[in-house]
């Protein structure tokens, strides 16, 4: 009897009222695939934007990009995990909002057993982020110890996870948020020093904090309304590296503009360009997991929604209602 599984789904790009939760089959897998029952389901801010058309994606779309739970099949070939495996995963294609479902086995790990599966649900996408963003986006000469950063988004799920992240790597990251609240949590987890900016010129403090020399680099993940400000955070040689588009994507600008503000470099990065093989992907969520688990990294889990209610839960990130981590849950 073939299985079937909850899944939500869009038919078209738009909003939060495009979601649909829809039962669909879930097969064998494939050379290369695993087949993993789900325990819990991340959402992230690129789950918006794949909504939207930010990203276009092809109809109908399963949506979702991250979960854990346990691996039921083992396709031919896969040789890194086995029937029975408590594992996570941030993965493409999309789908993870779903019950269960086949999908490649090149970006799921096993979960250590010290890290429950809400934990790992939350954790993969995110802290991967903030792993290949302090570890391999790196400025000229690499990041050091007493270096000043600039992270915006402080207390969003990425935020909050390379704060606690800078800290241990001995980083003065200075944090961005729209809330006094939130550049509480900021600091709380790690942040040397939080800048409201609905309240505060960030570049002019950002010149305070450093004594006018500037960040040697900027983490923006907000993109259109801080960019501009964003270059005139950096010191000379510094890095732009940016990694989303919250309020919009960035507007083309002349590269000239980068020589007059100090010879600058700038990046456009993604996670999965970083995770493009099992090796990688095990290498990166091994440096999570050992941050985890030695307690420098605690991973911040604010909102829990079940499955039926994904189109309130993306209403509440798209609005920037959330903090930390959100998950779905399932019965």
């Amino acid at each position: 009897m073939t299985q079937t599984a909850k899944t939500i789904i869009i038919e078209q790009h738009g909003g939060p009222e495009q979601l649909k939760l829809v039962d669909l089959p879930v097969g064998e897998p494939g050379p290369g695939e695993i087949r993993i029952r789900h325990k819990a389901v991340g959402l992230n801010y690129i789950d918006v934007y794949q909504r939207m058309g930010l990203y276009a994606m092809p109809m109908p779309l399963k949506m979702g990009m991250e979960a854990s739970g346990v691996v039921e099949a083992v396709g031919e070939g896969v040789t890194h995990l086995k029937v029975g495996d408590r594992a996570a995963y941030a993965s493409n294609p999309p789908g993870s909002y779903t019950e269960a479902r086949v999908m490649p086995a090149m970006c799921v790990v096993k979960l250590p057993d010290g890290i429950d599966f809400e934990t790992g649900a939350a954790m993969m996408l995110k802290g991967m982020t903030a792993q290949y963003l302090l570890n391999r986006t790196l400025p000229q000469g690499g990041l050091h110890a007493g270096d000043y950063i600039l992270f915006h988004a402080a207390a969003g799920g990425v935020g909050l996870i390379a704060c606690q992240w800078a800290r241990a790597l001995g980083l003065n990251l200075i944090g961005t948020a729209g809330s006094d609240e939130k550049c509480k949590l900021a600091l709380e987890h790690g942040a040397s020093h939080v800048i409201n900016y609905s309240k505060e010129d960030f570049v002019a403090r950002v010149k305070d904090i450093t004594h006018g020399k500037g960040v040697k680099a900027v983490y923006d993940s907000v993109g259109k309304d801080t960019w501009d400000k964003s270059l005139d955070c950096l010191a000379q040689f510094g890095l732009m590296a940016s990694f989303g588009n919250a309020s919009g994507p960035v507007p083309a600008f002349a590269p000239g503009i980068l020589a007059g503000k100090g010879c600058l470099y700038v990046t456009r990065q993604t996670l999965f360009g970083h995770i493009t093989s099992t090796e990688n992907t095990q290498a990166i969520s091994n440096d999570l997991f050992d941050k985890v688990l030695k307690g420098l990294v605690k991973i911040r889990i604010d909102q829990k929604y079940p499955l039926e209610q994904i189109e309130q839960a993306h209403r509440d990130l798209e609005a920037r209602k959330t903090t930390g981590c959100t998950i779905l849950t399932l019965e």
